[in-house]
């Protein structure tokens, strides 16, 4: 897909990895629309978009709602005049353990993390399929592929959401609308600011900006997935394929200091 001239939404676009694909893509002359539920950092993130480039608004709503997806959706036909690519970004997390963890908090992570994306995409596919050369990007996690201790929901969701968009991908093949599925490994944003596990637990981090650029270049290559981590989560993922009892084994050693570092990783 060539960037330049496109219609972009980016939910959860004020912050982390959303605000770093806002900078990314116009940059490559798209034209953009960021969502989020806070006024304040949407407008504060508008005002620094806008150094990258005048093609950018805001639309301050909770996709995790069905007005918010509503308003969102309506607002961004409106002020783009259509949709080429629509960015599923907005996400939370809630660290723990299962049996410790609110059922508040469950839930909430379900609906904006998977309940969300799907149903926002459903909604913009008329407009995506108008196009003709349209996209879906789903920002999943590496922790859709390896899944982790303290973060069971949150694999859950992010797995489905993986799944969702290989489904939809195969779904809608030759109708003009592409999925991509991003995996990203730890990043610096501010949803992992609580989070205290550093590189000796599995957490090395990335800039936002690093990641950003990988998945622009997967939206140009129509790639299917864009896996972050490189050759270390490369031989993870293979390990956690033909041996996964080597890869419980090895969460068994660090789960004591694992549960300490993220037990009060919370983004919601």
């Amino acid at each position: 897909m060539r960037v330049e001239g496109k219609r972009i939404l980016i939910t959860g676009g004020s912050s982390g990895i959303g605000l770093a694909l806002a900078h990314a893509l116009l940059a490559k002359g798209a034209k953009v629309v960021v969502t989020g539920r806070r006024p304040d950092a949407l407008a504060s993130a508008v005002r620094e978009l806008q150094g990258t480039a005048p093609s950018i608004w805001a639309v301050t709503a909770d996709v995790a709602t069905p007005e918010g997806r509503a308003a969102t959706l309506s607002q961004a036909l409106d002020t783009l005049g259509g949709l080429d690519v629509l960015v599923n970004n907005a996400g939370g997390v809630r660290a723990g353990r299962l049996e410790n963890t609110p059922e508040a908090e469950l839930l909430a992570m379900i609906d904006v993390d998977l309940v969300a994306p799907v149903l926002l995409t459903r909604a913009a596919l008329p407009a995506l399929r108008a196009g003709g050369d349209a996209m879906v990007v789903n920002i999943a996690s590496g922790i859709a592929l390896i899944g982790a201790p303290f973060y069971a929901t949150y694999a859950a969701t992010k797995a489905g959401l993986a799944r969702f968009g290989e489904a939809l991908r195969r779904e809608l093949r030759g109708e003009g609308v592409h999925v991509l599925t991003a995996y990203p490994g730890a990043t610096d944003t501010p949803m992992m600011k609580s989070n205290r596990a550093g590189p000796e637990l599995g957490f090395t981090r990335e800039p936002a900006s690093a990641v950003a650029a990988a998945i622009v270049e997967g939206i140009e290559a129509d790639a299917f997935e864009v896996i972050r981590g490189g050759e270390v989560r490369a031989q993870m993922i293979a390990l956690n394929r033909d041996n996964p009892a080597a890869v419980d084994e090895r969460f068994l050693a660090l789960k004591p200091a694992l549960e300490e570092a993220v037990r009060d990783h919370s983004a919601l």
